[in-house]
């Protein structure tokens, strides 16, 4: 359980450090932090319109399982699993869950 709130709080920092980032070419967008934290579910989603369409596009989604953080998206070049392990989560509980697992 410790490891889970350890990790709860790695990932709420993480998107809330890059909800910072605006868009120039799209300054209606809206960055949103989701965190649900009794089911352990993490979302980075950018919302608003955009030349006239609307937006709701998750840019990281992360849950927590077991001990096990999960990489459900990732809409960036951001290289997550090193980012993480900068952050104090273990390599070894790192998975990614958009890769088939025969792969």
């Amino acid at each position: 359980m410790e490891k889970v709130i350890k990790y709860s709080h790695i990932l709420t920092d993480f998107l809330e450090e890059y909800s910072k980032i605006s868009y120039p070419n799209a300054p209606t967008l809206e960055n949103q932090v989701i965190a649900d934290t009794m089911r352990n579910h993490f979302e980075l989603v950018n919302v608003g319109w955009h030349k006239g369409q609307f937006v709701h596009e998750v840019v990281f989604h992360f849950d927590i399982k077991g001990d096990k953080v999960v990489i459900q998206q990732n809409w960036t070049d951001v290289k997550l699993s090193q980012e993480l392990v900068k952050r104090g989560v273990a390599l070894g509980d790192i998975e990614v869950g958009f890769v088939p697992s025969y792969n």
